[in-house]
């Protein structure tokens, strides 16, 4: 696994604020160790949260794992920004992450499930959940987070860590929401020995307590309809506590429903499973940024400028394009950075009567 940057290889005594307004972004190394006294181990890491002085309950947010394994080098916590800033909207502290051997952390990848022919997905589920566990310590040590309730929220690969994790849960874990969690997909509606993963929810089940709620879209081509029935029902059978929400299809595949795009649904199964565990937080959901603090871009007219604040919510990687005649576009949550200022330098030319230019990628300004 490849070193940090410099600016993680301090260990971040503390984070640096990217913004003022109704919450605040800090972003950089988040040490962590897994056993008593051992080595810090710095976590590539997103933090969201009110920005005010009280003390808020904390939601972990874990990723999945890409079919291809070179994908991992290229991902980073801010893929699920505009996520974690919903429930951070919601009155969390939230922490996005990249777990050992993903994106710019430290470690190496230790959550292989083995050979395609006789995987383990127990152990692989486990070895997932030991990073979410060790961030939650990490996190629970800031002055700003209530410890004594904490959510723990993954999607695919990190949905699997966070069935093991509530099987084995940390203090102050009250519940946990898993989005298409499970593990080995080769290729769409084709997974490594589907029985092997079955009998993992059901190993899971035997010692889970934690209220869980599961969502599945019916065309996710990663876990489909009916091997989801088969995961809950093991998991049930054994003892679990999970509800079960069958989405109906989104998209091309169902296996992204938890992103941006599918917020208008997710968000609402999330609200009506916390308001039944007691964990609605506040009244009226907290504002996404300060007006006053947003720098705008050239010639922005009004819908301009609605898109550029939603693209500064938006799931790295990300680019917005600018011409000289107001005209804009924008793309978020792509798999690199060239492929956002591709598509966003293309959505600008659509309207533009003259050059478009990009001038801003991710959180950075472009000179």
């Amino acid at each position: 696994m490849k070193t940090l940057v410099i600016a993680f290889l301090a260990l971040f005594v503390g984070f640096v604020p990217a913004a003022r307004a109704g919450l605040v972004e800090e972003a950089g190394g988040l040490a962590v160790s897994f056993s008593e006294g051992g080595r810090a181990v710095a976590l590539d890491a997103l933090i969201i949260r009110p920005d005010d002085r009280l003390r808020h309950p904390l939601a972990v947010l874990s990723h999945g794992a890409p079919r291809d394994a070179a994908d991992r080098e290229t991902m980073s916590p801010g893929a699920m920004r505009a996520q974690a800033r919903e429930f951070a909207r919601r009155g969390w502290v939230v922490v996005t992450f990249m777990r050992r051997g993903y994106g710019q952390s430290e470690g190496e990848y230790v959550e292989s499930s083995g050979k395609c022919a006789s995987p383990d997905y127990v152990t692989s589920g486990r070895r997932s959940a030991d990073d979410i566990r060790a961030v939650i310590r990490a996190m629970a040590a800031k002055p700003y987070v209530d410890a004594s309730r904490i959510l723990s929220v993954g999607r695919s690969a990190g949905g699997l860590a966070t069935v093991a994790l509530a099987a084995d849960p940390p203090p102050g874990l009250v519940a946990a929401i898993s989005f298409a969690g499970g593990r080995g997909s080769v290729r769409p509606d084709e997974v490594c020995v589907p029985a092997r993963l079955v009998e993992a929810f059901a190993t899971f089940g035997k010692t889970s307590r934690v209220p869980m709620l599961w969502v599945y879209a019916e065309n996710d081509h990663f876990f489909g309809p009916a091997l989801a029935r088969q995961f809950h029902d093991a998991f049930a059978g054994a003892g679990g506590k999970a509800e079960f929400i069958a989405a109906a299809p989104f998209g091309n595949d169902g296996h992204s429903l938890f992103s941006e795009k599918g917020q208008p649904i997710w968000t609402r199964y999330v609200d009506d499973f916390l308001a039944r565990q007691h964990l609605t937080l506040v009244d009226r959901l907290l504002p996404s940024r300060d007006e006053a603090s947003i720098t705008y871009p050239g010639r922005l007219s009004a819908q301009g400028k609605e898109s550029f604040r939603k693209f500064l919510d938006a799931s790295d990687h990300k680019a917005f394009a600018l011409s000289g005649d107001g005209s804009y576009g924008w793309r978020s949550g792509q798999k690199t950075i060239d492929a956002a200022v591709e598509d966003a330098m293309a959505n600008c030319r659509k309207n533009a009567k003259r050059t478009c230019r990009t001038v801003m990628i991710d959180d950075e300004t472009v000179e």
